[in-house]
């Protein structure tokens, strides 16, 4: 079983920086994703930011690219989510999660592709 924890939430002010990490306690496989997603109180979960982790590719909603960076450090087997000029709007619990493999993800910012999740981290941007 796959355990994710993540830190790194928080309150900042409108324009401010967030760095989110999570902690796996393994890989699933050599080649899976991880991801990061969102959930606003009355709304659905969103994915925010995927990378592969066995390669360079990164996926990002359209309302953070440019500003959140997802990256990975397979040693550590970290994924962290650096969150530059965040907005109100920016405003939910944030979760980590990874999929058992590549196989059958044709989006990676879907959460139905996603076997594992970690507990979340309340990420709060006042304006």
């Amino acid at each position: 079983q796959v355990q994710l924890v993540e830190s790194g939430g928080g309150s900042v002010q409108a324009g401010g920086s967030l760095r989110l990490s999570c902690a796996s306690s393994a890989y699933t496989s050599s080649r899976n994703f991880m991801g990061w997603f969102r959930q606003a109180p009355g709304k659905e979960r969103e994915g925010v930011a995927a990378i592969y982790t066995a390669g360079e590719s990164t996926y990002y909603a359209t309302s953070v690219k440019g500003r959140f960076t997802i990256s990975q450090d397979n040693a550590k087997k970290t994924v962290s989510l650096q969150m530059n000029s965040l907005k109100p709007e920016d405003t939910a619990m944030y979760y980590c999660a990874a999929t058992r493999t590549t196989f059958g993800v044709l989006d990676p910012l879907y959460a139905g592709a996603y076997n594992f999740w970690g507990q979340g981290t309340q990420v709060t941007v006042s304006s």
